[in-house]
């Protein structure tokens, strides 16, 4: 498929989910209540620590609010489009009818991963976007060239690998009908994200980076934006990205041939 195809499917779905929360405009008003209560409580959080130190582990407060930012913003990208595409997924290989979405003229992967649309998660989105743009401005923080770039790389490859674990996670529904409990704790694990992976215990770091690798989708950009990224550590998580779109592809296909749907 085309990357033409591709942006015209992704655009299609977005309508689709557009149109179908419109008839629910409660939703919209909900959906911005919960991201302010969620974002309310990590700044009395941020408040309390720093009013008995001036940093935490090297971070100033400043540039932990930048990292803030981009977990709302990663989680909203993810809640919006994944996580409901994940689980309607996961409910048609139980039900036997991914048969219809294997018999549509386009690829199979794609489209499980992006046809359910939430489409009021993008407010979490926003919310991220203002959170690392007041941060960035409060805390002085000029961005150069390779600062930007290597944000957006490592934004983008942080992407990828969330994507591709999610995918790997929710492609085990073809041997295991309660994946979705994995959902769950990786969910509970992504709540780890909203600090810098370097503040945990050497276990943790490790878990979080390589077996869950939230650190990637996270600390990683946030580190881009503040200055202290390495390009060792940005070549790393591309190259990470690379691996498991790759991976989750193969087990994808490997997946695919194991499912015995309503018409086997």
């Amino acid at each position: 498929m085309g990357l033409i195809q591709l942006f015209r499917l992704l655009s299609t779905f977005f309508r689709i989910g557009l149109l179908n929360e419109a008839a629910y405009r409660a939703n919209f008003f909900m959906q911005i209540l919960q991201a302010l209560i969620n974002l309310g409580t990590a700044l009395i959080l941020f408040q309390t620590i720093f009013s008995y130190t001036s940093t935490l582990n090297g971070w100033h407060a400043t540039e932990l609010l930048v990292l803030v930012g981009i977990y709302f913003l990663m989680g909203g990208m993810m809640n919006c489009v994944l996580q409901p595409s994940m689980n309607r997924f996961m409910g048609d290989v139980r039900d036997g009818t991914l048969d219809y979405t294997l018999l549509k003229p386009a690829d199979a992967q794609i489209l499980v991963s992006v046809r359910e649309v939430e489409i009021w998660r993008l407010v979490d989105v926003a919310v991220g976007f203002v959170v690392i743009a007041v941060a960035l401005f409060e805390g002085g923080i000029k961005l150069n060239i390779w600062g930007l770039v290597s944000f957006l790389v490592a934004l983008v490859a942080g992407g990828m690998i969330i994507y591709s674990f999610i995918l790997i996670l929710s492609t085990l529904v073809f041997w295991y009908n309660k994946i979705e409990n994995i959902l769950v704790i990786f969910q509970s694990m992504y709540e780890a994200g909203r600090w810098p992976v370097t503040i945990y215990p050497g276990w943790l770091r490790l878990m979080l980076t390589f077996i869950v690798p939230i650190a990637f989708a996270i600390t990683v950009p946030a580190q881009a934006l503040t200055g202290r990224l390495v390009w060792p550590l940005l070549l790393g998580a591309v190259a990470l990205a690379v691996a498991l779109v790759a991976g989750s592809r193969l087990f994808w296909r490997f997946g695919i041939r194991h499912y015995t749907g309503a018409s086997a």
